[in-house]
């Protein structure tokens, strides 16, 4: 039976968010609803197809699929320029609220890369309601994360000049004064560049039933980062019950093309299903 999915703007201060969601499909059996944190920037609009594939599928198993789109980006609201980690926070807390109106069981959120960072820091409040975590390459440690996003300002330094004029320590430091990068065609406020770099995954414990952990790797052995089994080994000494699967495929969040994983897709349908 086809998909019921549905586009609107959900009021959230300043202004509003655009969503989608996809109502459970009539007939399976209701299993809660979920809201998707998508990633940071233009990874963003690499991984639409493979959030929209995977949303399709969780509504056909029985899941309420939330994806909203974030302040500053997508449809939303305001410009990057705008953003900031605490009112990405507050969107997402408010398409929990909305999911929860509208589907009986659990909740959980579901987050690609950054967006799996900013899941788990909102995971870590019992009083969301959320009681199951999906990550996809989840980001283990911002400041790595961001110094990766400055050396694109570096790269079109080169590419228009034929030579870096800056370096990513100079950035930094233009930030601690207060200055606002545009990076790739994104405005990179220092508020939410500082808070970014100061996030560690492993400190950021979540308070959930279970944590569905999905990597994607070119590695000819698939096997989860040093970084994201450190994350995993501190989480589940706190008693976090973190189920872990690695895949080969391409990392589609960065590929020049539009990809898909499908093997991602049945492993995360797999991780649902077990719960």
């Amino acid at each position: 039976m086809a998909n019921v999915t549905s586009a609107f703007f959900l009021p959230v201060e300043p202004g509003h968010r655009f969503c989608i969601y996809h109502a459970p499909v009539h007939g399976s059996a209701p299993r809660g609803g979920i809201v998707y944190v998508h990633p940071f920037a233009e990874e963003m609009n690499k991984a639409r197809r493979m959030a929209a594939l995977q949303a399709r599928r969780l509504a056909a198993a029985g899941y309420g699929v939330l994806q909203i789109d974030l302040l500053g980006c997508g449809d939303s609201s305001g410009e990057f320029a705008d953003a900031r980690w605490q009112l990405w926070k507050q969107d997402v807390l408010a398409g929990l609220e909305w999911v929860k109106t509208r589907v009986n069981g659990p909740l959980g959120l579901w987050g690609l890369r950054l967006g799996a960072t900013l899941a788990s820091d909102i995971a870590r409040e019992p009083g969301t309601g959320a009681e199951l975590l999906a990550l996809w390459q989840p980001v283990a440690v911002g400041e790595q994360f961001l110094t990766q996003f400055l050396r694109l300002y570096l790269a079109a330094e080169m590419l228009g000049s034929g030579a870096a004029q800056t370096g990513v320590r100079e950035l930094r430091e233009k930030l601690a004064c207060g200055a606002t990068l545009e990076i790739a065609g994104y405005e990179l406020h220092p508020d939410l560049a500082s808070a970014i770099e100061s996030l560690k995954l492993a400190d950021l414990i979540p308070a959930v039933r279970m944590v569905a952990w999905q990597e994607v790797t070119v590695q000819p052995e698939p096997r989860l980062t040093p970084a994201s089994q450190r994350v995993v080994d501190a989480w589940k000494a706190k008693g976090v019950d973190v189920r872990t699967s690695v895949v080969s495929g391409e990392p589609f969040w960065s590929t020049l093309e539009v990809a898909e994983c499908a093997v991602l897709l049945d492993a995360t349908d797999r991780a649902m299903s077990h719960r």
